[in-house]
């Protein structure tokens, strides 16, 4: 994680369709929708994952972001097109996933 607001909510939220870009003090990230689905952690897509099935990037070109809700003040609740809106994001698990969409990074899954 970088910079000291790894714990804090971002100073900007902004959501369209195909992205969340989030803005702290340190830097501006943009998270693919498809990549947020892919690594929800609600109980049913870790089940899914201990099942050997975990939730792969969807391939409907009309998959969207369609709401993001606040949990207190320490995360999001994504909602997409396919219905799913289960998962909570804290503000460090959503930094963690920029962070694994770098250059060099070795995350399997990428928009």
């Amino acid at each position: 994680m970088i910079g000291d607001a790894h714990g804090e909510a971002p100073d900007a939220i902004l959501l369209s369709p195909a992205t969340l870009t989030l803005r702290w003090g340190d830097r501006s990230v943009a998270l693919a929708a498809a990549v947020l689905r892919a690594r929800c952690r609600c109980a049913a897509c870790r089940a899914a994952a201990i099942r050997g099935a975990p939730q792969a990037p969807p391939a409907d070109p009309a998959f969207a972001l369609v709401d993001a809700t606040p949990v207190g003040h320490y995360a999001l609740t994504l909602r997409f097109s396919d219905g799913h809106e289960r998962g909570i994001y804290p503000w460090p698990y959503l930094r963690e996933i920029a962070d694994a969409q770098r250059p060099g990074s070795s995350d399997p899954v990428q928009a």
